[in-house]
């Protein structure tokens, strides 16, 4: 792959004097010519991207009783919240001390219920009708896999530094976003899939304007079983960063998905690998990256690793999980903070640190207790808060970020940095998909780049135990 993002990045890597081919193609034809570069200034000295996305959970779920960030609402000091059963009865959020817990419903009709008209007090209430529903199931199938031990009152569990210390200290020693919503108001496909594209949809294969919106992308499988695979035949960020010579990648922990607890005839789990489209890699589907032949990006988490360690970071790059390190329920939340710990202390041991960006946050709420009500800005979202931490030499140290945003905020990020401002937008990129809106363009979206001072030294890596001492 190719590292740096364009011919004029990779001068500036170079610095100091260079040889300018003046025959583009023909450096046999080169003539010698000095010319002096500056330093790279401002958003341009993040020259990698890292967007690690983990699995379901709302922000208050992990950062509810963070210091100075807008958490669970208190009244005298103790939390004042009162989310009611179906029998009417009156139940506040509480410290869940385990590292493993079962979620609530969350697609699109779950987010309505949750919400309740801005009540923000449904969540209890969509638990008992999923954990009844599963046990009448025998807790088997796709809509069960995230109920775990415990009770419906699960989702009203919260943790906090006891639970997940390096989660805490990121925050501390770099920025924490109170309200980063969810793109979509939906599940994990539909969250995937607008991470790298804006958009949700199902289409004709090869024909973005034939594309249809859907925010829920449901599983469905063939006669013999085997899931049925979605073509996304509209534009997705690589098809922009293809076009500017940027190199990305996806990285996939290979295992399996969560698509099931049980091992039953009727639930077997599903394989998520390199190469392969499902739930959480939505990459091998994208006409756009196929016509690249850019298939070969869609990578096994040891390239990461590998990349880390030799400086070879591409300018952009998506880490997910298999699902035991996800912290979707019932998975211990302390396996996946272990995993995405590993994962950047190797990029903050590596040479590429002092030009990174990693942004890490969750998929969607996993039915799991929030206050703030999501802002509307189309017919997809946004979804519920979740939890997002900015981690950069250059991130504002210990800084609480109020802005509204979405993962939208991610592309524009990209797109500021490596594209010239240029947006996923059929009027502009050349392909006629009908998307409902430009979803970085949105005027409530914030700007990552206020997450980070620019003029001060770079950060020391800040390395972690990946099991630390409770």
């Amino acid at each position: 792959m190719v590292r740096v993002r364009t011919w004029a990045a990779a001068m500036a890597v170079l610095g100091g004097l260079v040889w300018v081919a003046t025959t583009i193609g023909y450096p046999e034809r080169a003539t010698k010519a000095a010319v002096s570069l500056p330093p790279a200034i401002g958003i341009h000295k993040i020259q990698h991207v890292v967007i690690i996305m983990q699995e379901n959970r709302s922000f208050d779920s992990y950062f509810g009783t963070y210091p100075g960030a807008e958490g669970i609402p208190r009244r005298n000091g103790r939390i004042s919240v009162c989310v009611r059963d179906a029998a009417g009865h009156c139940h506040h959020p509480f410290h869940d001390p385990r590292l493993r817990n079962g979620e609530g419903p969350h697609g699109t009709g779950d987010t309505v219920l949750d919400v309740d008209h801005g009540r923000m007090d449904g969540f209890l209430r969509q638990s008992e009708k999923h954990y009844h529903a599963c046990a009448a199931a025998h807790f088997s199938g796709l809509i069960c896999s995230g109920v775990g031990p415990g009770s419906p009152t699960s989702v009203l569990g919260y943790a906090d530094a006891r639970e997940i210390p390096n989660y805490w200290d990121y925050a501390r020693h770099f920025v924490l976003q109170d309200h980063m919503f969810a793109s979509t108001d939906s599940w994990s496909r539909p969250a995937h899939v607008y991470l790298v594209s804006g958009w949700s949809a199902r289409c004709r294969a090869g024909h973005p304007s034939s594309c249809i919106n859907d925010n829920q992308l449901p599983v469905r499988k063939t006669a013999s079983g085997a899931p049925v695979i979605y073509d996304f035949a509209f534009t997705d960020l690589t098809y922009l960063l293809h076009e500017r010579h940027v190199s990305w990648a996806y990285y996939v922990s290979n295992g399996t998905e969560p698509d099931c607890v049980t091992h039953t005839a009727a639930c077997v789990p599903h394989k998520v690998r390199a190469g392969t489209p499902s739930i959480w890699n939505p990459i091998p589907a994208f006409d756009t990256v196929r016509r690249d032949h850019e298939v070969s990006n869609d990578q096994t988490l040891p390239h990461l690793y590998a990349a880390a360690r030799t400086g070879t970071l591409p300018g952009v790059s998506w880490v997910i999980p298999n699902q035991r390190a996800s912290e979707h329920g019932p998975h211990s939340i302390g396996l996946g903070q272990a995993y995405v710990t590993r994962i950047i202390n190797a990029i903050m041991a590596g040479p590429n640190w002092s030009s990174t960006a990693i942004f890490l946050t969750w998929d969607d709420w996993g039915g799991r207790y929030d206050h703030v009500r999501p802002p509307h800005v189309d017919r997809n979202g946004y979804g519920l808060r979740v939890p997002s931490l900015v981690i950069s030499p250059y991130a504002r140290p210990g800084f609480i970020d109020h802005q509204t945003l979405s993962f939208d905020a991610f592309n524009k990020f990209i797109e500021d940095d490596f594209l010239s401002g240029q947006r996923i937008d059929p009027k502009t990129d050349g392909r006629p998909d009908p998307r409902p809106d430009v979803r970085e363009s949105e005027p409530i979206l914030g700007d990552l780049s206020k997450d980070f001072d620019f003029s001060q030294p770079p950060a020391a890596p800040l390395p972690l135990a990946p099991y630390p001492r409770r």
